[in-house]
């Protein structure tokens, strides 16, 4: 297929060494065939041309996609669909809430423990095992932002101001309490390294490796709503506004379809989306 890095000059001047070998990974995640990934990359690579930027190369790729199957595209595009989970960051709570309670956890959204010097509002308090697991989400509502380390020493902080209540009250229901850090972007090394160093436990799009929010959303097929290529962004607003986050939970909550005014052959087009990404 020819090379697979190219050297693109945006129109700024700025020299990017482009790899069309993570474009491909990017493609073959979303499931596409292998056929289909390698007829999309000949045609993306016919297209290039100085000043092209990265994020329009992407572009150009899911616009193909979209166009040979939306099912791949919506999960071609499942990081974008984070973003747009924004600006609040409340919707991503109730995302992380949704991904841990299928994978077995019992949780809450929006609790408020009182902390041995202030009450503090916890984002998501999940248990299971015996073990209550404390969890502040850090969204960012663009690429490129990393979580320095700022982010959990701040929490840390909040965390151990409730951490000793709990231990001093806490009873057979629970044994062991962990503190959680859990952003949509990545920690910078700092970041890491002072986690680790204090104990918490620390989630990313790809961390730890292998079961970092990007493997476990598709392990689990927990995508969200805003994955969709038939949904228009005011219609994943209504939803996210009533709390449905998850593709599974549009799924048994269809009815909301039918107060947004969507035909009914839009409606089941949009469902026959949804339970194929959830592999339903």
């Amino acid at each position: 297929m020819g090379a697979e890095h190219f050297h693109i000059t945006k129109s700024s001047g700025e020299k990017v060494d482009f790899s069309m070998e993570k474009l491909k990974n990017s493609l073959q995640f979303s499931g596409a065939s292998d056929e289909m990934v390698e007829e999309i990359l000949s045609r993306v690579q016919d297209e290039l041309y100085q000043g092209i930027t990265t994020k329009e190369i992407y572009n150009r790729a899911f616009a193909l996609l979209k166009k040979k199957a939306s099912v791949y595209a919506s999960k071609y595009k499942l990081k974008k669909a984070i973003y747009e989970l924004g600006p609040t960051g409340f919707p991503f709570e109730k995302f992380i809430s949704g991904i841990l309670h299928y994978s077995g956890f019992d949780t809450k959204t929006g609790e408020v423990l009182q902390g041995t010097c202030v009450s503090h509002e916890i984002d998501v308090l999940a248990t299971k095992n015996e073990s209550l697991n404390v969890i502040e989400c850090k969204f960012h509502g663009e690429d490129g932002l990393k979580c320095n380390v700022k982010v959990p020493l701040y929490i840390n902080s909040r965390y151990i101001d409730v951490k000793r209540p709990l231990e001093s009250t806490r009873n057979s229901t629970y044994k062991t309490i962990q503190g959680w850090v859990v952003t949509n972007t990545r920690f910078s090394q700092d970041a890491l390294e002072y986690g680790k160093c204090a104990g918490l436990y620390l989630l990313s799009w790809d961390y730890p490796q292998g079961d970092g929010l990007k493997e476990r959303i598709d392990r689990l097929r927990l995508y969200p709503i805003t994955v969709s290529t038939l949904l228009s962004n005011r219609e994943k607003q209504f939803l996210l506004e009533r709390d449905i986050v998850l593709c599974r939970q549009l799924i048994k909550s269809s009815f909301l379809l039918d107060h947004l005014g969507v035909s009914n052959g839009r409606k089941q087009r949009i469902l026959k989306e949804m339970k194929s990404l959830c592999n339903l």
